[in-house]
């Protein structure tokens, strides 16, 4: 089983690596609509079972609290650009133009989370629970990726 660490690490590689296959495409193809989609629901899944996991547990600790209420407003920050992204048109220049913004505000997030807040986790949180926090993360995101399909369905009705 792997600690709460581990598998948010996992995610994040994950994710680099979607970024950049996503930034190495151009205008409105099939491969950029299928590799943002799936960036989209992880990314989404991930941000919404990390703060209900882990960052709950951080937020509780008194030295936790400004690291995990800072990560916390950097996902509502991350959501606005992806929902931006989601209303452009992806062959437009402001697609790109935005795209280019989230990777680099979200590269930064995924680089102060291992560096920065891992480590006050770690010391805040205690080491007791990391490997039930990955699997509680876990199985959060599964849930988390039905919602995230319903509020995309739920968009598309408006």
């Amino acid at each position: 089983m792997s600690t709460i660490y581990e598998t948010l690490k996992q995610d994040h590689d994950k994710h680099r690596e979607m970024l950049d296959l996503i930034a190495s495409t151009s205008g409105d193809n099939e491969m950029r609509r299928d590799v943002w989609d799936k960036f989209y629901h992880d990314v989404s899944a991930h941000a919404a079972a990390e703060e209900e996991t882990f960052y709950s547990k951080l937020i509780a600790t008194e030295d936790g609290q400004p690291e995990g209420r800072h990560s916390v407003a950097e996902h509502k920050e991350l959501d606005d650009l992806m929902e931006e992204l989601n209303d452009t048109d992806m062959s437009s220049p402001g697609w790109l133009a935005k795209f280019k913004q989230l990777k680099e505000r979200y590269e930064h997030h995924m680089d102060e989370e291992e560096n920065d807040v891992f480590p006050v986790a770690k010391e805040t949180v205690g080491k007791d629970g990391n490997e039930k926090l990955g699997s509680a993360f876990e199985k959060r995101k599964e849930a988390e990726f039905e919602l995230v399909e319903e509020k995309a369905e739920d968009k598309l009705e408006e």
